[in-house]
């Protein structure tokens, strides 16, 4: 296993993408320490892809993109404006909720982020917010996306260790829906302190918020239709995926009209690509994790962790130290993909739920993504606001402060996370 450490090390030195990282380590530790034939290269990268859950992940970008390009995110965020924008700090709760309320339709924190960006941006600059501030609330804000329902981590982590999707889903509402109020304290402490460009000029008015919720009503329909669906036995998550990239697709065409039919096949070559990035680096990580196995990595790593800690909580408590630090410096996939079924068997010798425990790692890697260096929703605001990433990171961290309380929260409180599979039926 050292040579195949060595080979990651000098590729990532390289600068080599990681999904090639994954698959030249894998070929050159097969080819030279193990006796195994190499068209198990091909079996074992056919075989992580070879699944039908994990179809939903395609579908799920395509909705996401379809959703941005037809109007649905700015509906979204002109019922969150009518709902919370009255509120001190207006465009800060706004990006919070709006968030919410997207995430809830994609599973996709980058696109989210970048959709709340562009529209709230200049409003932003022209009230004289802490732009800085303000654009770490939406990074962190849109990271949402992730954990509520539909996830592209919580899909890919289910699949990779044979979970239900649908129970993965449902054990991130509570802990998507906690980060909320986590943030709008935040935020409002802030505006509080921040002087009188925060006391937003326009008063609430109910009839600004029927109208708008009521030009929200098919927006909101797409979270209906993936939740519902799935909770009522309508569909898998997979068809719930595929149902809710036509039903985008219909909302911006004839609904809304901000999709234009010649607007499509670009939709459709960009998801294409972000979908093909992912499914390399899944079938590369299933090669590697195959070879992590075969070299009783995961036998090394209990005994270790088994002579470090006794207690649950303890293990919890590592595990979290751990994904915080790692979630700054590298891939989130590749880490479900390599780390996840390595761990989830010791944590199930504690005694932790997998579901729980799955929920506990993508929540760290969440963090990771408003963490610097790497950051990777934190470089999407900074790039559309064209603000420098040291300028939006110094400003993260009272955002970052409220994630991590409620990630010891979830970590130590697991019916945060089980109530709702377990009253769905899908755990005991």
């Amino acid at each position: 296993m050292s040579f195949a450490v060595a080979a990651v090390l000098v590729t990532l030195a390289l600068g080599v993408p990681v999904v090639f990282v994954l698959g030249i380590t894998a070929t050159l530790t097969l080819l030279f320490t193990t006796e195994l034939p190499v068209v198990l290269i091909a079996h074992r990268f056919y075989a992580g892809i070879n699944s039908f859950p994990i179809m939903a992940i395609p579908f799920f970008i395509l909705a996401g993109m379809i959703m941005d390009a037809g109007g649905i995110s700015r509906r979204i965020v002109d019922f969150a404006t009518a709902a919370v924008g009255w509120i001190t700090g207006s465009l800060l709760q706004v990006a919070i909720f709006a968030a919410t309320g997207l995430a809830a339709m994609s599973g996709s924190g980058s696109a989210d982020t970048a959709a709340i960006a562009a529209i709230l941006t200049p409003e932003l600059k022209k009230r004289k917010y802490d732009i800085d501030f303000a654009l770490g609330i939406i990074a962190t804000a849109g990271s949402h996306a992730q954990i509520v329902p539909p996830s592209l981590m919580m899909v890919l982590i289910a699949v990779i260790n044979d979970l239900s999707v649908g129970a993965m889903f449902l054990s991130g509402v509570l802990p998507g829906l906690l980060t909320v109020p986590a943030l709008s304290v935040v935020a409002y402490i802030h505006a509080k302190r921040g002087g009188p460009q925060y006391r937003d000029p326009e008063p609430f008015s109910m009839v600004r918020l029927v109208r708008t919720f009521f030009y929200a009503i098919p927006a909101l329909g797409m979270a209906v239709i993936i939740l519902g669906g799935i909770l009522g036995g309508i569909f898998t998550p997979t068809e719930a995926a595929a149902v809710a990239a036509w039903y985008g697709l219909f909302v911006g065409l004839y609904v809304y009209g901000d999709l234009k039919y010649k607007d499509i096949p670009a939709i459709m070559l960009r998801a294409a690509g972000y979908s093909c990035g992912i499914l390399l680096l899944v079938g590369a990580g299933n090669i590697f994790g195959f070879l992590i196995a075969v070299a009783g990595v995961p036998e090394l790593l209990t005994a270790w962790i088994n002579s470090v800690v006794a207690q649950p909580w303890t293990f919890l408590l590592l595990i979290n130290i751990i994904f915080l630090v790692l979630g700054c410096f590298g891939e989130s996939l590749v880490y479900i993909l390599v780390l996840s079924p390595v761990l989830l068997p010791i944590a199930q010798g504690f005694g932790i739920d997998p579901i729980h425990f799955c929920l506990v790692m993508v929540f760290n890697l969440v963090i990771g993504m408003i963490t610097p260096p790497i950051g990777a929703t934190v470089f999407v605001v900074s790039t559309i606001a064209e603000r420098s990433i040291m300028q939006v990171t110094k400003r993260l961290f009272w955002p970052w402060v409220s994630m991590v309380m409620v990630l010891i929260l979830i970590t130590y409180v697991p019916d945060l996370s089980l109530s709702l599979p377990r009253w769905a039926g899908y755990i005991r």
